[in-house]
């Protein structure tokens, strides 16, 4: 296998039209999506990825029907219960992105719980992004820092400022972004640190991916050359 990038981010999309084609309610394929997500995490940890971010829930999500709102909601924290063991086991560091404080209390400390059980662990680093969203995490990000500067720190702050007030500032920007389900756009993610993210897009189902459509997309990936603007 070729050498894998630093960060990769994916948008863990068609868990609903999954179970559609299967004549199955929108909570099933949420569930298999879960089941995905445990796979490829399992998958980036033994490809050697280093910061693995997941789409989980956009703060435009809460649009949702309350009852699938909630099924989310109850798949995250057993995410969070059932893969416990496999990080301690791998020494896989459990990370946030998002509006914390947006998130249901309950949710709010499992997360947290999750997070403070694995701070010193020095394998992959998994960052939920769980209602998330990418104007809002700039946002929040300009906020913090007017709270913090003066009107003309604020008006000469430049792009290293803005970083580091965002969620993760610690975490490198993403060298490869992933989409599932055929769909062409990045929905709101990671939109400040994807300035220079390759793009992959894959035509498969969140629930239908295995380890092998990771290595492809990784394949596809160290196709590029990465010139971040400038000319090699």
């Amino acid at each position: 296998m070729e050498s894998a990038p630093v960060h990769v981010g994916i948008i863990m999309d068609g868990n609903g039209r999954w179970a559609k084609q299967r004549g199955l309610v929108r909570t099933q394929g949420h569930l298999e999506g879960l089941k995905t997500a445990k796979k490829i995490t399992k998958a980036a940890s033994d490809l050697g990825i280093k910061y693995l971010t997941l789409y989980a829930f956009s703060t435009e999500n809460w649009k949702r029907a309350a009852d699938e709102v909630s099924f989310i909601m109850g798949l995250i924290v057993q995410f969070l219960r059932s893969e416990f063991d496999f990080s301690v086991r791998n020494k896989i560091r459990v990370r946030y992105t998002g509006d914390f404080e947006g998130l249901p209390p309950e949710i709010q400390k499992e997360i947290s719980a999750t997070i403070k059980k694995t701070e010193d662990f020095s394998g992959m680093q998994v960052i939920l992004a769980i209602n998330y969203g990418g104007r809002d995490e700039i946002k929040r990000a300009i906020r913090k820092l007017a709270a913090q500067k003066n009107s003309l720190q604020i008006a000469e702050a430049g792009e290293s400022d803005i970083s580091a007030y965002l969620d993760n500032p610690d975490i490198p920007d993403p060298d490869l972004i992933i989409r599932s389900a055929g769909e062409y756009r990045t929905s709101n993610f990671l939109l400040w640190e994807s300035a220079y993210s390759e793009l992959y897009f894959s035509n498969k189902l969140w629930p239908d991916w295995e380890k092998e459509d990771l290595e492809i997309a990784i394949g596809e990936f160290n196709k590029r050359e990465r010139r971040f603007g400038s000319v090699n």
